[in-house]
This record gives C-alpha cells, sequence and structure tokens, in this order.
C-alpha cells in the first residue's frame, strides 16, 4: 500500500540524507572507519539522487520516480546489511541496520509518480523515460 506523497518523501530524503552523512558523529562510531565510511555513502548516494529525482523536490529532474524507489530499496538492503557483510557489527549496527530498514520501507509506501498538481504544472516532465 503506498500511501506516502513524493513531496513528502522528497522532503525525508534530504533529512535523511544529512542524517546519514553525520550519523557516525551523531552517534559516536566515528572511529570505526568501515562503519562511518559505508553510512557517509549511503547519505550521499540518498542526497545525490534527491537532486536527480524528477519529483516536487528534485533540482536537475533525471531520474523517474520509478527508478528512484528501486535505488532506495536496494540501498536499503545493503545498508542493513553492511555490519555483517564488513565485519563491523561488534562495534555499531543500529544505526545502519535501521537506516536500511527505513529506506527499504519508504521505497514500499511511496507514490509511483509524483502528484497530479506536479505533472500538470510541469508537463515536459510527465512521460519521462
Amino acid at each position: 500500500m503506498r500511501f506516502i506523497p513524493t513531496r513528502f518523501h522528497g522532503i525525508v530524503d534530504y533529512v535523511v540524507g544529512l542524517v546519514f552523512v553525520l550519523a557516525p558523529w551523531l552517534f559516536n562510531f566515528s572511529d570505526n572507519t568501515t562503519a562511518t565510511w559505508t553510512i557517509v555513502i549511503a547519505g550521499v548516494i540518498t542526497l545525490a539522487q534527491s537532486v536527480f529525482t524528477n519529483y516536487e523536490l528534485g533540482l536537475i529532474k533525471k531520474i523517474p520516480m520509478q527508478s528512484h524507489l528501486m535505488i532506495d530499496f536496494g540501498l536499503g538492503v545493503v545498508l542493513a546489511l553492511t555490519p555483517w557483510m564488513f565485519n563491523f557489527a561488534d562495534d555499531v549496527y543500529i544505526p545502519h541496520l535501521v537506516g536500511g530498514v527505513f529506506s527499504i520501507l519508504a521505497s514500499l509506501t511511496t507514490h509511483r509518480v509524483p502528484s497530479t498538481s506536479y505533472t500538470k504544472a510541469h508537463p515536459e516532465h510527465r512521460n519521462m523515460p
């Protein structure tokens, strides 16, 4: 069931991307290089894809919303598994696991197309490949 509007998803994208980038210092695991870089890279990917997505808060509008949601899902799976894939789960795993599960859930519950008012106002982006 998809109930999250793309505009709200966009706001959450920017907030979550920043939280991912700052997480090692917010949650005190910056001394673990692998744990730090995996979540920082996830944050940079989240922010970059938000800038390039064709939705209300996208700036460059090149990535279709459906592709954005597939990337969110894949990134969530990878992020949730990184503590065990890269062997740092003994030091820290909760931010990666929670962030990954959140990304998966957001991808499964967000509308696949931007709102009607957005597509009417931006007809040039309606049928992007």
